[in-house]
C-alpha cells in the first residue's frame, strides 16, 4: 500500500509537470478592428454583409436606429447603430463583463492616444477622446474585484446635426429617474 501511494502521487507530479497550460481573458483574441465596420461613414450595406440583416428599432424621417450582434467563439454583444440614409452617424456598443477592462482599455490608448477626459465615481470612469479624425470616442468601466468594461460609443462631432445614440440613452435614464420619483 506504501509503495502505490508513492507511485501514484509520482504519477500525479509526472502529468502535472507536463501540462502547459495558459489562461488568457476572454477577450485576448477580440481587436477593435471587429467594430471598425460600425463607425461613422460607414455603410449599413456593409455591416449587413457582415452581421445580417439588423432589427430596427425606431425609424423617424431619414433617421433609423439598428441592433446588430456581434459574435464570435468566445463572446456575443449587441451593437446600436443610428443612421441616416443608410449611412452611419454613430454606435453604442454594450460591451461583455466577462472582457477585461485593462486589455480594452489599452488597446483604445494603443489604436488612439490617451483619453482627453476621465471622471471616476463610485468605481465607475468613463473615459472620453475628443475629436480623433472628427470622431469622439467614449468608453466605461467599472470594477468590483475586478475592472470590466461597460459600454463603448463612436459619434460624429462634425458636419450634421443630430442626437448621438449615447445622448438619447442619457435623457432616456434621466426621464425614466423622474418617472420613479413622482
Amino acid at each position: 500500500m506504501y509503495y502505490f501511494n508513492i507511485t501514484l502521487k509520482i504519477l500525479v507530479l509526472i502529468f502535472s509537470l507536463n501540462l502547459n497550460a495558459k489562461v488568457d481573458p476572454p477577450n485576448y483574441n477580440f481587436s477593435l478592428d471587429e467594430l471598425a465596420i460600425f463607425n461613422p461613414g460607414s455603410s449599413i450595406s456593409e455591416i449587413e454583409k457582415k452581421y445580417g440583416p439588423g432589427l430596427i428599432i425606431e425609424k423617424k424621417g431619414e433617421i433609423t436606429i439598428f441592433r446588430f450582434f456581434v459574435s464570435q467563439l468566445r463572446y456575443k454583444f449587441p451593437v446600436i447603430v443610428q443612421a441616416k440614409s443608410a449611412e452611419v452617424l454613430d454606435f453604442y456598443a454594450t460591451l461583455p463583463s466577462y472582457f477585461l477592462h485593462d486589455v480594452f482599455h489599452q488597446s483604445l490608448i494603443n489604436r488612439i492616444g490617451k483619453q482627453n477626459q476621465y471622471l471616476l465615481r463610485d468605481e465607475h470612469a468613463v473615459y472620453v477622446w475628443n475629436n480623433v479624425k472628427n470622431l469622439k470616442h467614449t468608453y466605461s468601466a467599472a470594477c468590483t474585484i475586478t475592472c470590466f468594461p461597460i459600454f463603448y460609443s463612436v459619434s460624429r462631432i462634425d458636419g450634421e446635426r443630430y442626437q448621438p445614440l449615447i445622448d438619447l440613452f442619457i435623457e432616456n435614464e434621466k426621464s425614466v429617474r423622474n418617472q420613479k420619483k413622482n
